[in-house]
């Protein structure tokens, strides 16, 4: 009788000492939390001391993804409704960047301003991996897609006679496919090699930077030697191959033009215009890689530690700081004109944008 009596008062007790004890770890849980945001936000302010270069970098940011957005899907959208466009290789190529391009803006425009409107660095989490993941496979894919359509427009140009016998549908199809499937092994291999270095003490802790790209993730995870070698070099293997594919294909097609005005003694002046443009866009394009490949050959000369200083140095700017945000910007600067270049220059893309504004008139 006595224990039952004393029954309620040790529930009681015993709830009183759960309560006490739940709350004792919410209350370090979001002590935690704090922390983890005061140390993001003071990552945030080495970089951006700044609150107007915030603002301007979320404007610059907010429209670039807009604008990408619009244009590479009206360009899809016209490669689409279009039949007499839907067959040709270069469009089908085309329509292989643009799925690339899209990819990269919806993941890296959206998470860099997230971290601009909240002034804090990018948590090191399953996102961060799966963003590193996707806009490594995306790089690498605008690459050998941009790579595959010079050749294309080399065999159209110079090997006419023989175009559709060398290009049929089933090798683009493979061509395609293996875009896709060279870049997701090369990143898969570096992803591998970056999680050897991977520590659970790590998770939710924020990066020093915007985005999780390579030299921050990098830094994030202890610089691990063996993925930060097979990124840079194949990184760099590819964009060579790039160039010398590009330079090739555009020189012998400037070639067999002038050669074909040359009895005429006249100068075959849209040829090299063509030339001219598409080598000048080329060079934009390739402006990401070129920072990146600045960037890695910077943290190999000065060194891991000295690329990092801003963290003793709060408030000031460094060199791999700007180095980290024109590379988010020139990011975003390929998917907006690649549509341009390869899509809405060309009179059959122009032509179809009437008829599709004209459908979608029609089915509202």
């Amino acid at each position: 009788m006595r224990f039952t009596r004393a029954l309620p008062g040790i529930m009681l007790w015993a709830a009183a000492c759960a309560c006490t004890t739940s709350n004792q770890n919410a209350s370090n849980i979001t002590l935690d939390t704090l922390q983890l945001l005061d140390q993001g936000r003071c990552l945030f302010r080495s970089m951006l001391p700044s609150d107007t270069a915030v603002q301007v970098l979320v404007c610059v940011f907010v429209v670039m993804t807009i604008i990408s957005l619009l244009i590479n899907g009206c360009t899809l959208c016209c490669l689409g409704s279009s039949e007499d466009l839907s067959w040709e290789r270069r469009f089908a190529l085309l329509k292989n960047l643009i799925v690339s391009d899209v990819l990269l803006i919806v993941t890296q425009g959206p998470t860099v301003i997230y971290c601009l409107l909240q002034k804090t660095t990018l948590p090191y989490g399953a996102w961060c991996v799966i963003q590193f993941f996707i806009n490594t496979v995306c790089v690498f894919c605008t690459l050998f897609t941009i790579t595959c359509m010079a050749l294309e427009r080399y065999l159209y140009v110079c090997q006419a006679m023989d175009y559709l016998s060398i290009l049929t549908t089933r090798r683009l199809y493979l061509m395609v496919g293996f875009t896709w499937l060279i870049s997701v092994c090369l990143t898969t291999i570096i992803t591998v090699l970056l999680s050897l270095g991977h520590n659970n003490s790590l998770l939710g802790k924020p990066i020093t930077g915007l985005l999780c790209e390579p030299d921050t993730l990098e830094s994030h995870l202890g610089f691990p030697r063996a993925a930060a070698v097979f990124r840079k070099v194949a990184g760099l293997m590819v964009a060579l191959l790039c160039i010398f594919s590009y330079s090739f294909s555009y020189l012998r097609m400037y070639q067999v033009a002038r050669n074909a005005v040359q009895p005429f003694q006249r100068v075959n002046k849209r040829a090299r215009n063509t030339v001219m443009f598409y080598c000048s866009m080329l060079l934009l394009q390739l402006l990401p890689i070129f920072l990146k490949i600045a960037s890695d050959a910077l943290w190999e000369l000065e060194g891991n530690m000295a690329m990092i200083r801003s963290l003793d140095n709060p408030g000031g700017w460094t060199l791999a700081e700007i180095l980290h945000i024109l590379l988010l910007v020139t990011l975003q600067a390929p998917p907006c004109i690649n549509p341009l270049i390869y899509g809405l220059r060309n009179k059959e893309v122009r032509e179809a944008l009437p008829r599709l504004l004209r459908w979608w008139r029609l089915n509202r």
